[in-house]
């Protein structure tokens, strides 16, 4: 017997919104605004939640590196909190996967510039040299490959391991405060999608039903 879809309510056709819709839902029912959980699948409310958590999440990061002066923000942070709130449920946004993830891209690029002495350079990006090429390549190379190898897939510490490899974040400190700002962010992941009733995991992706 086919399966059916049901009906889309009019004026809320959209592309595929991955689990926001059903977190929108989850909340208002929690919260108990039979407004919000009619309109859990409507463009506009799903932008506002992907806004208000968004900025939720690296507001609080932004507001602790201006506090502490410490590199608590990094580009790579953007799309693992898209992971986090977008496809909650998916392995690559589990716990597991994020924290090592970025934990590999972290010893890739340090390994990297360890091998090709740049430990002490700064990042140039206008002066590429012929070691910074070496350690872009080989912290990448390393980082795509050993995820797969350990089964922990995480895109975005493809960015991180080439920050940690142009040296934009490199000594050891900055590297801890790197993998401590993600695991903030997996905390507030928990905490959101928990409270929208998503099941997110505490560490290993939850198996695929079926």
């Amino acid at each position: 017997m086919p399966h059916t879809q049901p009906p889309t309510p009019a004026g809320s056709r959209h592309p595929s919104f991955g689990e926001l819709p059903e977190q929108i839902r989850g909340l208002a029912q929690r919260f108990r605004l039979p407004a919000l959980e009619s309109r859990h699948s409507n463009r506009a409310v799903i932008g506002v939640y992907v806004l208000i958590n968004s900025a939720i999440s690296i507001g609080i990061l932004a507001g602790v590196a201006a506090l502490t002066k410490e590199p608590f923000v990094f580009p790579s942070l953007g799309p693992t909190a898209f992971l986090l709130f977008y496809a909650a449920m998916s392995a690559n946004a589990s716990p597991r996967n994020v924290f090592l993830g970025h934990l590999i891209g972290v010893l890739a690029g340090f390994f990297a510039l360890v091998i090709f002495g740049l430990t002490t350079v700064g990042p140039d990006l206008e002066d590429v040299t012929v070691a910074r090429v070496g350690a872009v390549s080989v912290a990448l190379c390393l980082t795509l490959s050993v995820m797969i190898f350990v089964g922990v897939p995480h895109a975005p510490a493809g960015a991180t391991t080439l920050i940690v490899a142009l040296g934009l974040l490199r000594t050891p400190l900055q590297l801890s405060i790197l993998m401590l700002a993600v695991v903030l962010l997996i905390i507030q992941a928990l905490v959101i999608n928990r409270l929208a009733g998503v099941p997110y995991p505490l560490w290993n992706p939850r198996p695929k039903n079926g």
